[in-house]
């Protein structure tokens, strides 16, 4: 069965020759002869390849290697299979386990040098006369240029074709390890692009916030506690985990507590709000802190030159598969082509007015799709619209 899975790589290599050659796949079948059989073979490799990708998409780790490794062995074709990094030995599947200890000093050049190396003096006999090792193949892991680490292929005889499979096979591991690089930048990025949006959110809110606090604690300690008790509930909400998706209900009560607390620093005469929600849309995934930095935007630029009276409404309807969201407010508006300037130039050193848009637009692109952005009208002395589409379903996006 081994040496099979191993064969169908050749056999999906040489279909793929063939195809490029202008060879029809029956003429293939009938110049190797193996029919049906070489379709399950190629079909086995592949399905082998895709349980090993599912591992090595979370990086090189111990445990991504000892889920990986045994898949590897099975599309080598050979008697053992081991997966290290620079450092250590990350897993080792199949027999002749006895030589492991051995494997770093044999990798070294491989590591250092990055060029795949095959191994036959070197082996030092075990003592196990039925011990399947008896030469190494050993191709370097590489991400983006840098060697990661290393794979290393075990059997009783050199095989020139073993050789070459070892060799794609270590350039599809490295593919695999670059992709979960990828994702585990992406995720940084993200991870990074909520800690700039809370370092925009919590030195304005916290400082207002508590010296709003303080002003009552005489006056109306009644008001004070409820305050201090809403500005702990928008806190703890606040700073939970930045990749968690919540609920549309979940983040409008975060809202809820942050326009009380803003009420009462303005005063509830001159910072009024309305929501309007379809119950239907309440239990709707949506990213964690997407809509909270779009009503703050609209408060901290909506009030400029000291507006008597300022209101904010929020919507959201159901619109089919969607749900459709606005955050709306009759402030001082803007120039749209100095918005659009302010929004393509933006870039978190300067003016600060963009942040929470771009941080929100982007989060939403990133998680449905570049036709999610989001959707501003505005005109000086008109107000600013703010609005978005978050579809009620999609892959991947579930409250946690």
């Amino acid at each position: 069965m081994l040496a099979t899975s191993a064969d169908a790589v050749l056999v999906a290599a040489a279909a793929l020759t063939a195809g490029a050659t202008g060879w029809s796949l029956s003429a293939l079948r009938q110049r190797t002869g193996r029919g049906a059989l070489a379709d399950e073979a190629t079909f086995a490799a592949l399905h082998t390849v895709s349980l090993a990708s599912a591992s090595l998409r979370a990086g090189l780790t111990e445990d991504s290697a000892r889920k990986a490794v045994r898949h590897l062995r099975a599309l080598l074709g050979v008697p053992a299979v081991a997966v290290t990094d620079t450092e250590r030995l990350l897993a080792w599947a199949g027999g002749g386990d006895a030589h492991s200890d051995a494997l770093l000093g044999l990798a070294a050049p491989v590591l250092t040098g990055g060029r795949p190396r095959v191994i036959v003096r070197e082996l030092t006999g075990c003592g196990d006369p039925l011990c399947p090792v008896r030469f190494a193949m050993i191709a370097p892991l590489t991400i983006q240029g840098r060697v990661a680490g290393a794979v290393a292929a075990y059997a009783e005889r050199a095989r020139v074709q073993r050789l070459r499979i070892l060799g794609e096979a270590a350039r599809w591991i490295s593919g695999q390890l670059e992709l979960a690089e990828l994702d585990s930048s992406k995720s940084r990025l993200v991870e990074a692009e909520m800690r700039a949006l809370r370092a925009q959110i919590s030195p304005h809110f916290v400082y207002n916030s508590l010296t709003t606090i303080a002003s009552f604690v005489r006056t109306d300690p009644e008001r004070a506690r409820e305050l201090v008790l809403d500005f702990a509930d928008f806190a703890r909400y606040s700073f939970r985990n930045p990749r968690d998706f919540t609920t549309l209900a979940e983040e409008l009560r975060s809202i809820d507590r942050y326009l009380l607390l803003e009420r009462a620093r303005f005063g509830e005469e001159r910072l009024r709000f309305s929501v309007e929600i379809a119950p239907e849309v309440l239990p709707v995934a949506v990213p964690f802190l997407s809509l909270q930095p779009l009503v703050e935007n609209a408060i901290r630029h909506g009030m400029e030159c000291g507006v008597k009276s300022f209101h904010v409404r929020i919507v959201a309807r159901d619109a089919g598969a969607e749900a459709a969201i606005s955050i709306e407010d009759d402030g001082v508006g803007m120039d749209p082509d100095k918005l659009r300037v302010l929004l393509a130039t933006d870039n978190g050193s300067g003016s600060q007015r963009g942040i929470g848009l771009l941080n929100v637009d982007d989060r939403l692109r990133q998680v449905y799709g570049d036709d999610y952005g989001l959707v501003i009208e505005t005109a000086v002395g008109a107000g600013m619209k703010v609005s978005l589409r978050v579809p009620k379903c999609h892959t991947g996006v579930s409250p946690r």
